[in-house]
């Protein structure tokens, strides 16, 4: 297999992986409070994936990587998971709704981590493997766009639960694809530290990197409260038709893309700790203008581009600083305690501290107080970034070799 058609295959599988996430996301809050799911159900339900990570660190990494092939293992989750997707989109009720979520969260999350696996394995160049996974940027784009025919401008439950309709057919899609791609055989026993783990939470002893852990939980909490509140904030407050909004929300994973591509230089230039600063007040000032310019459609549609500057020039450059900063044979553990960070534990307290802002700051006519609303991730996104500029001291400016960055 030649190396062009080995990273084209590589980027559908990204895009696919990805596509089946963002044809859901920016409206499982909206669609779960049309059910008539209380504040804390749906924070419940929000809590799946953070049992997924946990469950998912210990699964994929100890027994799916030493049993099972992971184009196989890829194949496999992607078809139960399918099959909980329509579970889900057929579940009017509480119970059988979060049952299903959890084991469509119990075999996806481990997923994401897989489809990394597969690529450096396979990637001549891990240098690579950025514009191999800018596919899953294109992806999660794309799995927006069906959504303005399959939705009406004022869309009901009827309709809104096509996005897990949509879902599974891209999972069903991803199963498929998955028998494809290069065989990647689960990994001996040899080489692998069981004590790596303990090893990566050793260093959190470190000032430098209890700082970044601690920033790192409260940009998560940010991140994670974007996607809960901002499609019901488009449609019910600034007033973007239903089948558009989640159009509206990829533009910033449009910017997303460009802003990868100027990351390796924007971390020459700034370093670790300035080039994180911007990214985490990039959320500040996105949700400023949520609560100041609600009413001018063109800022709130503008202000989508931050999303870029918020995940490449922030979590991105997490990642890339602890596969500088950890010591080789923990960086993977290293990496995934992070992302237990960002997927899991921040994705548990957004999905429950937000939906229950949203319910004490509406009035009795029906209306939310969203100005008040976005104030709370604004001060958070402020302070983590106060956080970093008086506490973060990494040993050094940038990474080693900037220009790999892509």
């Amino acid at each position: 297999m030649s190396t062009l058609s080995l990273k084209i295959r590589l980027f559908a599988m990204m895009a696919l992986q990805l596509a089946v996430w963002g044809a859901w996301a920016p409206k499982l809050f909206p669609y779960m409070a049309m059910l008539g799911f209380s504040a804390g159900q749906q924070g419940l339900v929000g809590t799946c994936w953070g049992i997924a990570s946990v469950v998912g660190i210990f699964f994929s990494n100890q027994f799916a990587d030493r049993t099972f092939a992971a184009e196989r293992f890829l194949a496999g989750s992607h078809l139960i998971g399918g099959l909980a997707l329509l579970g889900v989109a057929f579940s009017q009720t509480f119970a059988p709704f979060f049952l299903c979520y959890l084991i469509y969260s119990l075999v996806y999350v481990p997923t994401l981590s897989v489809t990394n696996t597969v690529a450096f394995t396979h990637l001549p160049n891990p240098a690579e493997f950025g514009s191999v996974r800018s596919g899953g940027t294109v992806g999660w784009i794309m799995a927006s766009w069906p959504f303005v025919f399959l939705l009406g401008a004022h869309a009901d439950a009827s309709q809104v639960r096509s996005i897990f309709i949509v879902a599974a057919v891209i999972s069903f899609v991803m199963a498929a694809f998955s028998l494809t791609l290069p065989h990647t055989p689960p990994k001996t026993g040899e080489g692998i530290d069981k004590l790596a783990w303990r090893r990566a939470l050793g260093l959190l002893r470190k000032p430098v990197v209890a700082v970044l852990f601690l920033v790192t939980f409260i940009d998560s909490v940010v991140h994670n409260g974007y996607f809960v509140l901002s499609d019901a904030f488009l449609t019910n407050r600034v007033g973007i038709a239903g089948n558009l909004s989640m159009v509206v929300l990829s533009l910033g994973q449009v910017a997303e893309i460009l802003t990868m591509l100027v990351l390796g230089t924007v971390l020459a230039r700034l370093g670790w700790r300035w080039t994180m600063i911007v990214g985490i007040l990039g959320h500040a000032a996105r949700f400023l203008a949520f609560s100041f310019l609600a009413d001018s459609v063109p800022a709130i549609i503008a202000v989508q581009l931050l999303h870029g500057i918020c995940y490449a020039f922030f979590f991105a450059t997490v990642y890339i600083f602890v596969d500088e900063a950890f010591p080789k044979d923990v960086r993977s553990s290293g990496q995934g305690l992070f992302n237990l960070l960002i997927l899991g534990l921040g994705n548990m307290v957004a999905s429950f501290a937000f939906p229950a802002l949203v319910s004490r700051l509406t009035g009795a006519d029906g209306k939310v107080d969203y100005q008040a609303v976005f104030l709370v991730p604004a001060g958070l996104a402020a302070l983590g970034a106060v956080l970093l500029l008086v506490a973060f001291r990494p040993q050094t400016h940038g990474p080693a070799r900037p220009e790999e960055i892509a």
